[in-house]
């Protein structure tokens, strides 16, 4: 008897695994209480939040939503719906900032209600900008881990080092930069 519980529940736990094969998924829910926690204060608070989300049970919850419901839309239609909502207030001299997330890249709000749209281009490994509905530009190819080519003033591009050196250099050929603001 003990043999027939046992075969039928592997069987149970196989059938269950089964639809699940390749969906990994990217716990987006998950990672993002995970990723506030890590924010929260220093690392013995960061681990006490940590616990308590544990018992409160915000983590089993956030990862049950993540398993399965949301990696599932994510794996059959290809986006994450906690991925797609990702605008961020952020506050300034100026006034208020809204910085919205998408496949391409970042969309700025600007406090006037201009938008400033940042795109990545991953074959080129190129940053473009467009201000408003105007054509986007390059300013920024990545080269390797420690270079990138910016546009100058004239509109050309320079290779810049990344390291405190190559980008003050930078911030003096461009004249209109502080190095404490970068």
């Amino acid at each position: 008897m003990k043999k027939i519980k046992l075969s039928v529940g592997v069987l149970i736990a196989m059938a269950t695994l089964l639809p699940m094969q390749s969906c990994i998924g990217s716990f987006a829910l998950t990672n993002r209480v995970l990723s506030w926690n890590k924010q929260v204060g220093s690392k013995f608070v960061n681990e006490l939040v940590f616990f308590a989300f544990w018992v409160l049970p915000v983590y089993e919850v956030t990862s049950a939503a993540d398993l399965i419901i949301l990696n599932s839309i994510e794996f059959w239609s290809g986006n994450n719906p906690v991925t797609q909502a990702s605008t961020k207030v952020v506050e300034s001299e100026e006034g208020r900032y809204y910085i919205a997330c998408d496949e391409r890249g970042y969309i700025i709000t600007t406090p006037d209600g201009k938008d400033i749209r940042l795109d990545y281009e991953a074959d080129s490994q190129t940053w473009s900008v467009a201000i408003g509905n105007e054509e986007a530009y390059p300013f920024m190819t990545m080269i390797d881990e420690n270079h990138v080519k910016m546009i100058t003033p004239e509109g050309d591009f320079r290779l810049v080092d990344l390291s405190e050196q190559g980008v003050m250099a930078y911030a003096n050929e461009c004249g209109t930069l502080n190095y404490k603001q970068i």
